[in-house]
């Protein structure tokens, strides 16, 4: 069973997710999570058309030369040459300068071309688990029957192959929905669940269905995306814009809600982002959470709030108000 630690590494910001981020900045960012003892190490080709997985090999490499680091990576988006892309703008949420887009396919041989790709930008010789990205009807819509075939009958195939010759450790999804998790689970075999956003201090609705599975299934899961996309990280009583819940503005029953579980966490003198990353990892099957690190204070900042001690009577008050769910484990 891999190892994961705690605290992993989210590298979609290196890849210059919604703005630019120098090479020095970005290699710092990996230096000091290195530094801190973090070993497990998230990527994808999307993340900046292959520009995150080359600033992470680059750095690696330095610092990491037998290659003891966990890399993940992930499969279903091939990169296509775009010589007359405007690389100063946002395609696809990144400011990147390769010449490339990224799309969906989740065929046999799109897969085995992918893992290769990745390998060479992150000048590794193996990688230890690979994703399926973005499967399910939250990415695809009515398009997601037909993906999921494809990738049942192609993608999937390869990626067992992969794993089963040893050139990978760790097969899975890396995904926003628990549907599909579901759906994957029973139609195949997988070792790990990347989940973004579902299983949070804001939403516990896997605890009926997919993690009771995953437990069945002995697949554990890694929790990206353990601020519902920033509002858990900067919460709504600072006087600024709301930021985002689940991509998007946040509805008003999520902003008071918010609130009301910030209120709580100042009466206990506990920062709610210090909440809500310790959160997840209290359930058995959460073997890693996964925050974005796109500069050193982001790595500093998720190391102190990880080390936060957390008062037992601030988890009790939000059970007995309701604003988490009774049965949900909580950090010891």
């Amino acid at each position: 069973m891999i190892q994961l630690g705690d605290l992993a590494f989210g590298a979609a910001s290196i890849g210059n997710l919604y703005r630019a981020v120098p090479d020095d900045q970005a290699r710092e960012v990996v230096v000091r999570a290195w530094d801190a003892g973090i070993r497990y190490f998230d990527t994808a080709p999307h993340y900046g058309f292959g520009l995150s997985e080359k600033r992470l090999g680059a750095a690696l490499a330095e610092l990491d030369p037998a290659q003891t680091a966990i890399v993940s990576t992930k499969i279903g988006r091939r990169l296509d040459p775009r010589p007359d892309a405007d690389l100063s703008v946002a395609r696809q949420a990144f400011v990147s300068p390769e010449p490339y887009e990224s799309v969906f396919d989740y065929s046999y041989d799109a897969v085995m071309r992918s893992y290769e790709a990745s390998l060479k930008r992150l000048r590794r010789d193996r990688i230890d688990i690979l994703y399926a990205h973005d499967l399910g009807s939250f990415a695809h819509g009515d398009a997601h029957p037909r993906l999921f075939r494809e990738f049942l009958d192609g993608g999937y195939r390869a990626m067992r192959e992969l794993r089963d010759s040893g050139a990978v450790s760790a097969i899975g999804l890396g995904v926003n929905e628990t549907a599909v998790c579901i759906e994957m689970l029973g139609a195949g075999e997988i070792d790990l669940i990347m989940l973004a956003g579902r299983y949070t201090l804001l939403e516990q609705d896997p605890l009926d269905d997919l993690l009771p599975l995953c437990a069945e299934h002995g697949v554990r899961l890694v929790i990206a995306g353990p601020y519902n996309s920033g509002i858990l990280a900067k919460g709504v009583r600072h006087g600024g814009a709301i930021p985002n819940f689940n991509y998007e503005p946040a509805p008003t029953a999520i902003v008071e809600r918010v609130e009301a579980i910030e209120d709580i966490c100042a009466r206990h003198g506990v920062q709610l982002a210090a909440a809500a990353l310790q959160f997840p990892l209290a359930h058995p099957q959460v073997a890693s959470v996964v925050p974005g690190m796109g500069s050193v204070r982001q790595v500093e900042d998720a190391l102190a709030l990880m080390a936060r001690p957390i008062p037992a009577a601030l988890w009790a008050e939000l059970k007995d108000t309701g604003l988490i769910r009774r049965d949900a484990p909580v950090p010891a």
